[in-house]
């Protein structure tokens, strides 16, 4: 299993081919914008992980579990969806059904939290409310995505 943060060089990945059976991956951003103001300055962040979990599918597929649900091989991607959908949230969504593939394993967070300087942000500054969190599962569901992991 090889778990990231979805920023992967694709030449790592293209080393991994044949070595990995489950990628557990994050999408954390689709806004350039975003990603360069909440990462440090990632302003490809968006574009290193698509292209990054376009790659982990290709080389695993959909994931698959054997009868006592243990995963086995192929993607989950996680993603953390964020108060005033900072993280794109409905771009996401849309990439995974019309890049990937509708059947690939997403698990929607809820569970953002603000710490440290997320207090001097207004639009950070609360956790996710659960009518924000609603309006994801909803995006997922009008794409179509057929193995999102929603929480409750």
């Amino acid at each position: 299993m090889y778990n990231c943060g979805g920023y992967e060089p694709f030449d790592v990945l293209a080393l991994l081919d044949g070595i990995v059976d489950i990628y557990l991956a994050d999408f954390k951003y689709t806004d350039p914008t975003m990603a360069e103001t909440y990462s440090c300055g990632a302003r490809d962040y968006p574009e290193v992980a698509a292209a990054a979990v376009a790659e982990m599918h290709r080389q695993v597929g959909d994931l698959t579990t054997g009868e006592n649900g243990v995963a086995l091989r192929g993607l989950m991607i996680r993603h953390l969806v964020l108060p005033n959908n900072i993280a794109g949230t409905d771009q996401f969504v849309r990439f995974v059904a019309e890049k990937l593939a509708r059947s690939t394993f997403v698990n929607l967070m809820s569970q953002y939290r603000p710490e440290h300087e997320a207090f001097q942000r207004p639009e950070l500054c609360h956790q996710v409310t659960r009518q924000e969190y609603a309006r994801a599962v909803n995006w997922a569901r009008e794409a179509g995505l057929a193995n999102a992991g929603f929480e409750t």
